[in-house]
């Protein structure tokens, strides 16, 4: 009978346990970017964990809604919410509890996000989540800082040479509506964009006219910032796109003032991932193939006020992030005291019978006659 039950260690698709060390690693990791975050202004929030559906989706929550898994309260009977993502609790609590107080707000938090699916590149679907938002700061040193700061954090924790890579998710939906394109070849131009298929797009184009011209030439540009700052310059953008376009260079003109030697890309059509943002989008990637580290950009929070925001991932930036060194552990026979040497610096394993070795409890030094004595691996 015994074997038809399920194995307890079982657990659902993209659900997974985190043993030390990594745990203990990762809560460090969290800590010194949260210190980091402290030390820029940012005060430090506590969503709960689930919230009634109607205030969790609100806003840029719209845009995980799909992600949301649902339950129902039994004292309320009303439907309730695991959060897919932080940052439209923290819009909440600055509409609301925060409401009164003086802007630009600066918050910063750290918690686990749940979603119904992860994707094929990153199939989890527990993440952990550390970030930043500044609400009410419409001015692009705004946006500049939320960015920055997310580099400072990395910065931190040993993980340099990254990349930041700036997008215009609202530059191509400006250019099809000032173009008044109709829906059919509107959608497939979308397509043709989203797979940078840049053949299908200058046919399209060809076939369409009008200011969609510009976009060819605009999808060849994406690389380093200052080459896809004078395409923007140079293209003949009607004045909504414009406006996009100049925000974008101040916005790089206040990164550069305060990270000149950061590497800086952007993409001026790029637009997935970013349904809720009004303004620049950023993704920050580690070195080599570590991948992507944090995502974030402009949006309009509650009560339709201007924010910027910036969210980091843990579980990535771990694998980015310098191996650190373990802390020593001393093994402390039956009656002795380790408390001197836990303020050393040692984590203290106490025996608590004569069963309970060294080598049993993991242990790389060993109390004796009061001092730490390395313990000796054999070969």
């Amino acid at each position: 009978m015994t074997d038809d039950l399920p194995n307890p260690a079982l657990l659902p698709a993209g659900l997974a346990d985190l043993l030390p060390p990594e745990a203990e690693r990762e809560a460090a990791l969290v800590e010194a970017m949260m210190a980091v975050f402290a030390g820029h202004g940012y005060e430090r929030v506590k969503p709960p964990l689930l919230e009634f559906e109607d205030s969790l989706l609100a806003g840029s929550g719209a845009a995980v809604a799909e992600q949301t898994f649902r339950l129902m309260d039994p004292v309320s009977q009303r439907m309730m919410g695991l959060r897919a993502d932080t940052t439209p609790q923290v819009a909440r609590i600055a509409a609301t509890r925060l409401g009164a107080q003086a802007r630009p707000l600066r918050l910063c938090y750290a918690g686990q996000a749940l979603r119904v699916r992860g994707s094929q590149l990153a199939p989890a679907r527990q993440v952990p989540q550390v970030g930043v938002e500044l609400i009410g700061g419409a001015a692009p040193a705004a946006d500049a800082e939320v960015a920055i700061v997310a580099v400072e954090a990395l910065a931190a924790l040993g993980v340099t040479a990254v990349s930041l890579d700036v997008t215009l998710p609202t530059m191509v939906p400006a250019l099809i509506e000032a173009a008044a394109t109709p829906d059919a070849p509107r959608a497939r131009l979308a397509r043709a964009l989203d797979r940078k298929d840049s053949a299908a797009v200058s046919a399209l184009v060809r076939e369409l006219g009008g200011v969609l011209g510009v976009l060819p030439g605009l999808m060849a540009a994406a690389g380093p910032a200052d080459g896809a700052l004078a395409a923007l310059d140079a293209a003949d953008l009607p004045e909504g796109a414009r406006a996009i376009a100049q925000n974008a260079a101040a916005v790089l003109v206040a990164i550069r003032a305060r990270a000149p030697a950061l590497r800086v890309t952007l993409d001026p059509v790029e637009f997935r991932g970013f349904r809720y943002h009004t303004g620049v989008a950023f993704t920050l990637y580690g070195p080599g193939m570590s991948g992507e580290l944090a995502r974030g950009g402009r949006y309009v929070s509650q009560n339709d006020e201007p924010a910027t925001g910036m969210t980091l991932y843990p579980d990535a930036v771990v694998r980015a992030a310098p191996a650190g060194v373990a802390k020593p552990r001393l093994f402390v026979p039956l009656g002795a005291d380790g408390a001197a040497h836990r303020a050393q610096g040692f984590a203290t394993v106490a025996a608590l019978s004569a069963a309970d070795t060294p080598a049993r409890l993991r242990c790389t030094h060993e109390l004796k006659d009061g001092q730490a004595v390395p313990i000796l691996v054999k070969d």
